[in-house]
């Protein structure tokens, strides 16, 4: 019998608010509004089977990941800019300090240590492996009416990279090519379509460049940064990301968005705009079809 996911999360919300908030509250005292969100992102999100607890056997033992990325957490709900702040929160705010899981100011790692972890989280894409995790948890016995599919302008301080060069195209021998070299011929948009998603993925441009694009008032708009491209289903829940670089023209993130998002959900129809516009067959989901 299939649960219906509003059903399953006003479950999640009376088990949340008769159980985990009494008993936490006997420990930590009377928890602040801020302070229950933060509980209940803890507790839907699976942080535990996604970060260990500690790493490695030899040498100085590493401060508890779990810990560190629940603060991580904390600095988004509570809306704090900085790590700096994150850390003179957990300081002064001893509710806080006890849902990250430190029961003591002393036991709160160095701002380098922060910094560290959350390198750490970004080379290993944690936020990816929660934000997937959670949706194919919640999402997948749903049926979705339509995605949305756009991409946002996202400003960095980094400098910029040179621009690769392109290479020479070496003379291809006459003949069909083999089946390994099949998925490297041609340009990107119909080379895809034979490419596996990591192969499409590794082959996306990912660093800080330059970006130009009209807005709704015909200017032409430009950043330096990246470009966040995003899968979005009714009721506003984001199903699959992908950050780019800023350079990169949205008709080549498609088919890697629209490959993620049928490995997590079932949908109907994808709604895109005319930077999407390109005239290339493509098979997703083993559905033939035209980006127009």
């Amino acid at each position: 019998m299939q649960i219906n996911p509003c059903a399953r999360l006003m479950h999640y919300a009376d088990l949340l608010q008769g159980t985990l908030f009494g008993r936490l509250e006997a420990e930590v005292g009377t928890l602040c509004e801020k302070g229950r969100l933060l509980i209940a992102v803890l507790e839907m999100v699976p942080l535990a089977r996604q970060v260990p607890c500690a790493r490695g056997w030899l040498g100085r033992p590493a401060k508890d990941r779990q810990a560190l990325a629940s603060a991580f957490l904390a600095k988004s709900v509570y809306g704090l800019s900085t790590t700096r702040q994150l850390l003179q929160q957990l300081r002064t705010d001893r509710q806080l300090r006890c849902l990250c899981g430190w029961t003591s100011a002393r036991q709160i790692p160095h701002e380098s240590t922060f910094s560290r972890a959350f390198q750490e989280f970004a080379e290993t894409e944690l936020p990816q492996r929660l934000h997937e995790a959670l949706i194919v948890h919640t999402q997948q016995g749903r049926l979705i009416g339509h995605i949305a599919r756009d991409s946002s302008a996202i400003a960095a301080r980094e400098r910029m990279q040179a621009s690769p060069q392109r290479k020479t195209k070496a003379k291809r021998k006459r003949g069909r090519p083999c089946s390994g070299q099949a998925a490297l011929c041609g340009t990107r948009l119909p080379r895809q379509r034979r490419q596996s998603l990591p192969q499409m993925l590794k082959e996306l441009p990912r660093h800080c460049s330059l970006g130009v694009k009209k807005g709704s008032n015909e200017h032409q708009q430009c950043w330096r940064g990246y470009k966040l491209q995003l899968d979005v289903a009714d009721g506003q829940i984001p199903i699959a990301c992908l950050l780019t670089a800023a350079s990169l023209h949205d008709s080549q993130a498609a088919i890697p968005l629209a490959t993620m998002t049928a490995q997590r959900v079932t949908s109907l129809y994808d709604l895109m705009d005319c930077a999407y516009d390109a005239t290339t067959f493509v098979r997703i989901a083993g559905v033939w079809g035209t980006f127009r």
